[in-house]
């Protein structure tokens, strides 16, 4: 509908359907200041033109089309009309109904972000969903959780996220919790609710701080921490530690293995996708080591499903702290972490000049898209060779009884 059809005013529901786009932005008044524009792509959004203080005219944005129907924006311009009446200022008078209404249906940036962990149950494993809330209900719920998300500033989020990185030296992770947060601001964009997202570009100017691996003893203190590991107290504990240096699995991996994903009879781990990081399958080739160990926990019956049972609820993995805290009670607090055995195992098979692909594969670091197509059984035989002879080595290593011969120089 060309606009010099038009025939009545306000505009029809018709017509505003129905206005066709120019070469040039345009115009058309509905009614009482209010006026529908139309541009050249198409879009329409209504407009209220109104007179200041000062006595110049002014354009008041009120609202996009078809999202704001003519009726609505009618009822809008008539409340900006009776503000104008009442001597105040319009702009504000409606930030305070957009933050009224915001305030009405509860859209606080705590609800935003549950919200958006909601839509990351199926693609995040228990203890990244774990961690990522914590981190929230931690440093970000506390500051701003009951404000509306609206309403928080750039330099707002700057001020308190560099303000935990200067107090607690954590810059990693308060990078961390701006990504995540980012997200969250990402998710009400794409659904409608924000037009920008206030921690965009944000990343300049946080400290971004050395990125440290996960702490690991070096090749030379490997001895003695394995030694150790085999005097171990608890039965169970010690065999989950002497499995995270073997088979060099992220912890929380074997913390929540069960016994159906062992085919001890072919020295096979199949982690489902539904625990993997990549939610992709996973293939682990056991060791004859790793075979007797897990017949050695098997032989302890604990009717639990788990490998590692909670002691207060058989139904239930322990907590993500078990081999933290054996470790920190074994003296190694700050210098051994369970994630440590993985760098551990990367580096001293990477040095003994194992395959790459092969390594990379048994770590289950797997490229994303149509590089990352991924086959659970890749290089299995390879791998396979290359675990027994870790075992192997872990276990020459830490047998003191093996006298080691200095090269004469």
């Amino acid at each position: 509908m060309k606009r010099k059809d038009i025939k009545r005013r306000p505009l029809s529901d018709t017509t505003l359907a129905n206005l066709e786009p120019e070469l040039k932005e345009y115009r058309e008044l509905d009614g009482d200041g209010l006026y529908f524009r139309v541009k050249p792509d198409g879009k329409k959004a209504w407009l209220f033109r109104y007179k200041k203080a000062d006595g110049k005219w002014s354009w008041l944005g009120i609202g996009t089309y078809p999202e704001l129907s003519g009726k609505g924006a009618r009822k809008k311009a008539s409340e900006l009309i009776k503000d104008i009446s009442h001597g105040d200022n319009p702009i504000i008078t409606k930030q305070e109904r957009k933050r009224q209404d915001l305030e009405q249906n509860n859209a606080t940036f705590e609800v935003l972000a549950r919200e958006y962990l909601d839509t990351k149950v199926n693609s995040w494993v228990v203890d990244t969903m774990t961690r990522n809330k914590g981190a929230l209900e931690k440093h970000v719920f506390p500051t701003f959780g009951k404000r509306l998300y609206t309403t928080i500033r750039p330099i707002e989020w700057m001020n308190h996220l560099k303000g935990i990185q200067e107090k607690q030296g954590i810059y990693e992770q308060v990078n961390r919790i701006r990504a995540m947060c980012r997200d969250i601001y990402d998710y009400a964009k794409v659904t409608g609710r924000i037009d920008y997202n206030p921690l965009e570009g944000l990343q300049k100017y946080l400290q971004q701080g050395k990125k440290e691996n996960m702490a690991h003893v070096s090749e030379q203190e490997l001895p003695a921490l394995l030694r150790a590991i085999n005097h171990y107290p608890t039965m169970d504990v010690r065999i989950g530690l002497k499995l995270l240096a073997m088979l060099f699995c992220r912890p929380t991996e074997l913390r929540e293995a069960k016994w159906d994903e062992f085919d001890l009879k072919n020295a096979l781990w199949t982690i489902p996708e539904a625990r993997m990081k990549k939610r992709r399958e996973h293939l682990i080739p056991l060791s004859k080591q790793a075979v007797e160990l897990l017949n050695e926990l098997k032989s302890y019956e604990t009717n639990s499903e788990y490998l590692f049972p909670s002691r207060s609820d058989k139904s239930k993995p322990k907590s993500d702290a078990v081999f933290i805290m054996a470790l920190r009670r074994l003296g190694y607090e700050g210098r051994q972490t369970p994630h440590g055995f993985r760098h551990i195992a990367s580096t001293l098979l990477n040095n003994r000049g194992f395959d790459e692909r092969h390594i990379e594969s048994a770590l289950a670091h797997v490229k994303d898209g149509v590089a990352g197509v991924y086959n659970k059984a890749q290089y299995l035989q390879d791998r396979t060779t290359m675990m027994q002879w870790y075992a192997d080595h872990l276990e020459e290593i830490a047998d003191q009884s093996i006298i080691k011969f200095k090269k004469a120089e």
